[in-house]
């Protein structure tokens, strides 16, 4: 079975729900596969440049063009479990420890993926010279987000809630 919205064609799920590992899984196949995304991406100067590809009831897939220098600056994705795939360049995840502090960056490089569950703080950027495409996907759909500042001791700070109708 397919569901496909906007266009993409995105295979159905198999079986059990969706896991942080299974999200990466779909991530990396999906960013595998350039023929059934490469004529969607924009790059914009302004700002990154994003389009939710699919959603259903169970989970939503979004890619993402990054030129140099675009970031999603520290969020989190609510209740959702995700994972995101690096299809084009590279990009880098600075996460948030236990702790509430900034961990170290870490590079993510074409055909890698890395999940989280909910609640996973981090910042995504791209520190390259050239554009970066990522395929990202969320289970259940994204419903709220929230946006952090770092403090001068290295602490988050909470800035904002966003809903899905903010995006």
């Amino acid at each position: 079975m397919t569901a496909t919205t906007t266009g993409l064609i995105v295979p159905a799920p198999e079986g059990a729900p969706f896991t942080p590992r299974s999200l990466a899984e779909r991530a990396r196949g999906l960013a595998a596969d350039p023929g059934e995304w490469l004529l969607r991406v924009r790059l914009d100067p302004r700002g990154r440049w994003y389009e939710r590809v699919h959603q259903d009831a169970d989970h939503e897939i979004w890619l993402i063009s990054w030129l140099p220098g675009q970031s999603t600056g520290f969020h989190d994705h609510g209740g959702s479990a995700g994972a995101f795939a690096v299809a084009l360049g590279t990009l880098e995840e600075q996460r948030v420890n236990a702790a509430r502090r900034i961990g170290t960056a870490r590079g993510v490089g074409a055909g890698q993926a890395h999940s989280f569950g909910p609640g996973y703080v981090h910042d995504v950027r791209n520190t390259s010279d050239a554009p970066a495409v990522s395929v990202h996907v969320y289970s259940p759909p994204l419903s709220a987000m929230r946006r952090y500042d770092v403090d001068a001791g290295g602490a988050l700070v909470r800035l904002a809630d966003e809903s899905a109708a903010d995006w």
